[in-house]
């Protein structure tokens, strides 16, 4: 099928001629169709020699499952699946032949490759057709440099990346990209699924319902009754999904989803699905690509489900296995203390898996007590000499109202991360010279009642340390130059 081609604009053009001028000079005189096919002949790589697949992860059996094929566990040993690649391939291309494609390709309007997931396709999904992706130009979230903050705790190389600044306000875009894209490919080709569904605590089915509605599938979300912000609430709402509020917790809905699914009519879209694993990964290489291909020391994200650390893992390991970086960072799983099955399973050294009934916390979207990934974030913490941290809801609340304080408006979520990096950075885990990157998953707007009960003083179990109250004065302006010079000099 021929790509179209969309009008280069000039800038464009005087870009493309400067960049490859041997290439695009003919004569002295080049036309803008040829300028067209130049440049996107560049920018896509022909993916019939790239192929992805399903495998078993604990490695039971040799057979293999297409990524098409309607199945979420092993069938053999009932483990989970991950998408396996075909590395051979992807190795014909050099390390440096990567880098320099998919910095081309990055934040392009060339779709779907300007997408920061789309631009990997050779290592996402390459099986699926370009006319079946499902895009909302997702990913190349900024790489926020926090030099306030990094100089206040003594980690002046403090970065931290915003995934909230995205379609639906957190990173599980990165994932729903991937798997909608790849239903929308089973549909084209006579697949019986006819919708998808998950269980939430707020951002999946944001994401589910965003990304369905793009490519026109039924979503159908299952969330725990009062247990999410009416912002995350209303996403799916308005985007038209099938929202069932379920009178139990995460854990409880899970149940549900996964026996609705169990028809294949409907097809499972939460993280126990690899395919979203494959989405997610690509996070971790775009803060490499975002430092001009170094590995930072640390990479700390807040951990729930345990697919996005799995998924980080994965993305830094192909990085390495190709050759395009030579070692990895250590990664940190943190989690809010009302909800820490991986830190009381690393308290044991991972000698077994560890499931509670979670508590409620701000932390909401990370309040699950059965992760399905456990045994890809243990080997992922295991292959990166990785940590597990903690954190109480004062520790968390007051983390992300401290990192507020130097510009960034920071989700519960990551203010579990922030409190884990402080209390390593305490211990002397985390060195004042290395270069440390939290993962901000989701955006504080989507969360507004944690940050106004923060600075009322409302919140439970929270001494407000940094609560900047709202000031009420009269319009008297001796009354306001009083109240400014006290909060000025003070």
């Amino acid at each position: 099928m021929e790509t179209a081609l969309f009008p280069l604009s000039q800038k464009a053009q005087i870009n493309l001629r400067h960049m490859y001028p041997k290439i695009t000079q003919v004569e002295g005189n080049t036309t803008q169709k040829s300028l067209q096919i130049t440049f996107y002949s560049l920018m896509t790589v022909q993916n019939t020699n790239y192929h992805a697949w399903f495998r078993c992860f604990n490695g039971c059996t040799t057979q293999t499952w297409s990524v098409f094929d309607v199945i979420y566990q092993c069938p053999h040993c009932g483990g989970l699946l991950e998408v396996a690649h075909d590395e051979e391939a992807l190795k014909q291309k050099s390390a440096e032949e990567w880098k320099a494609l998919l910095d081309k390709r990055a934040g392009r309007n060339h779709y779907p490759y300007g997408s920061g997931v789309w631009s990997m396709k050779e290592m996402v999904l390459p099986d699926v057709a370009d006319e079946n992706v499902v895009s909302t130009f997702e990913g190349n979230s900024n790489l926020f440099w926090a030099e306030r903050l990094g100089k206040q705790i003594g980690v002046p190389d403090l970065w931290v990346k915003l995934c909230g600044n995205s379609h639906t306000g957190s990173f599980k875009d990165l994932g729903m990209t991937v798997l909608v894209s790849a239903v929308k490919h089973m549909m084209a080709n006579g697949s019986p699924v006819q919708a998808v569904a998950c269980a939430s605590t707020g951002d999946t089915s944001a994401a589910l319902a965003a990304y369905a509605a793009t490519a026109g599938i039924p979503a159908i979300v299952f969330l725990p009754y009062n247990k999410v912000s009416r912002a995350q609430l209303i996403q799916p709402i308005a985007n038209g999904a099938h929202v069932l509020a379920l009178e139990t917790d995460f854990d409880g809905c899970m149940q549900i989803v996964k026996e609705v699914t169990r028809d294949n009519s409907i097809y499972l879209a939460n993280s126990m699905n690899s395919l979203r694993i494959e989405g997610q990964k690509t996070v971790g290489i775009e803060i490499v690509r975002q430092f001009d291909w170094q590995v930072p020391d640390w990479i700390i994200i807040p951990v729930g489900n345990l697919g996005n650390i799995s998924a980080l893992y994965k993305g830094l390991k192909l990085l390495k296995n190709l050759g395009i970086i030579d070692r990895l960072p250590r990664l940190v799983a943190a989690q809010a203390s009302k909800a820490n099955p991986l830190y009381q399973s690393a308290q044991l050294n991972f000698a077994r898996k560890v499931s509670i009934s979670a508590q409620s916390t701000q932390a909401s979207a990370i309040q699950i007590g059965d992760p399905v990934s456990y045994p890809k974030a243990v080997e992922a913490l295991r292959e990166t000499n990785g940590l597990v941290e903690q954190a109480n809801e004062h520790e968390l609340a007051n983390a992300a109202a401290l990192a507020d304080r130097t510009g960034l408006y920071n989700c519960p979520h990551t203010g579990v991360a922030l409190a884990a990096l402080f209390k390593l950075v305490q211990r002397g885990e985390i060195r004042s010279h290395e270069r440390v990157v939290v993962i901000s998953t989701a955006h504080g707007l989507k969360f507004t009642s944690f940050k106004t009960g923060y600075h009322e003083g409302t919140l439970p179990e929270v001494e407000s340390a940094y609560a900047n109250p709202l000031v009420v004065l009269p319009p008297d302006v001796d009354k306001v130059k009083a109240a400014l010079q006290a909060r000025l000099s003070g």
